[in-house]
């Protein structure tokens, strides 16, 4: 049976306190209890149904983490305030001082930086390689290795994971293998494949309307007991609780994702294919042209296409900051960082979400100044944004005009 993660999502039926097609919004900081043995048995984990204070759970948050889960298919899931929220406290809880991440090298600027300036003053070293490359991953390894970390799409250059590959490596060297899925919500399934925890940054795809910040932690019911216990969890007592509020906001418009990724596909395969029709240099999971086309397709769920994340090289710093101001003012988007808006952002990834990455590295991993991050919106008519787009690269001489 292939998986289909928009199906899981559909099937959660949720009634509101007084028969509402939404669940009731649980907006309240703490709870009362009829009885001080039931309180004194939930602040030990064992009253189910039971809720003791909002930083630890509310029903809010157990209705979207529940969701989240079906939608990736692991046991539970528990949601937080950001991204990095969920982020962090997954790796501070799988390692110890003295232990050791093998991560891919191209990943968020808030992670990479994470892991290379903070993490290091608990004691946690990390190793950055070419996630692409399965070999130089398993030679990083070391006897105090306990995670393996990628992004499904990397941000920003849109490297694809080989998360069936890294799993077998993971488990061979009995490693958490740790997935972001940001870019590919629904396209792919990391659990599916072989990754132990899924992560999101929910302000972006699963959102969508670039109004919230949150994430989610989706895996193992004895993770998430971890993570939420009083005592050492690392998501209970560094307090990266989402509120109620913002978790009734994300569920509602969770409903609509599988419509909204088809369109978010569907939009950037075609500016990706005349954007490389006209000479320009882009990536796009979606174009055979891309080194992990194939190894993309043989993961895709159906339906919901190679996301809607596309990058171009317009070669320096000037074209490309030149060329966003100019489609900002043409109403083609915004020029601003995140992605998984209903209108098309765009940013320079190397002055922007990569700068806490030093120049030399991000050279290294071939992040030039001209890029240029698309996150393609959910626009109608998309040959009309194309013409455009094109209309405002030939005003700057960044493609030729036909007519010359």
């Amino acid at each position: 049976m292939k998986f289909k993660p928009a199906n899981h999502i559909q099937d959660l039926q949720y009634f509101g306190e007084f028969g509402g097609v939404n669940p009731s919004i649980s907006d309240s900081s703490t709870y009362t209890f009829l009885s001080a043995k039931t309180m004194f048995d939930t602040f030990e984990g064992n009253a189910d149904g039971c809720y003791l204070y909002s930083r630890h759970s509310s029903p809010s948050n157990l209705y979207l983490g529940e969701a989240l889960a079906a939608m990736e298919g692991t046991e539970t899931a528990t949601v937080t305030a950001s991204g990095m929220g969920a982020i962090t406290p997954v790796l501070l809880q799988l390692c110890a001082s003295g232990e050791h991440i093998v991560s891919s090298r191209t990943i968020y600027g808030g992670t990479y930086a994470f892991l290379k300036n903070f993490a290091p003053r608990l004691g946690i070293n990390t190793s950055f390689v070419d996630i692409t490359k399965l070999d130089v991953v398993e030679a990083a390894i070391t006897p105090n290795t306990k995670v393996l970390y990628c992004e499904s799409v990397s941000n920003p250059l849109l490297e694809v994971a080989d998360i069936k590959g890294l799993s077998k490596i993971a488990k061979k060297h009995n490693l958490q293998l740790v997935v972001d899925n940001t870019f590919s919500p629904l396209s792919i399934s990391p659990l599916k494949l072989g990754a132990d925890v899924v992560v999101h940054s929910l302000t972006k795809f699963i959102n969508g309307s670039s109004d919230t910040v949150g994430g989610v932690v989706c895996g193992t019911r004895e993770l998430i007991d971890q993570l939420r216990n009083v005592n050492d969890g690392a998501a209970m007592l560094l307090g990266s609780t989402m509120d109620s509020l913002r978790s009734a906001s994300v569920l509602k418009n969770l409903r609509t994702l599988h419509i909204r990724m088809q369109q978010h596909s569907h939009n950037a395969q075609y500016l990706a294919e005349k954007f490389e029709k006209d000479g320009l240099k882009t990536v796009y999971p979606g174009l055979s042209s891309h080194p992990s086309h194939e190894l993309f397709k043989s993961m895709m769920n159906e339906k919901y296409g190679f996301s809607g994340m596309l990058t171009i090289d317009v070669g320096t710093l000037d074209k490309a900051n030149a060329l966003m101001e100019l489609m900002q003012e043409r109403n083609l988007g915004y020029l601003a960082v995140s992605l998984g808006f209903y209108k098309t952002l765009f940013s320079a990834p190397g002055s922007s979400t990569s700068s806490e990455i030093p120049e030399d590295e991000q050279a290294e991993m071939g992040l030039n100044n001209g890029l240029i991050r698309f996150s393609i919106g959910l626009d109608a008519d998309i040959e009309r944004t194309y013409n455009m787009m094109k209309a405002c690269m030939i005003e700057l001489n960044i493609l030729e005009s036909e007519m010359a």
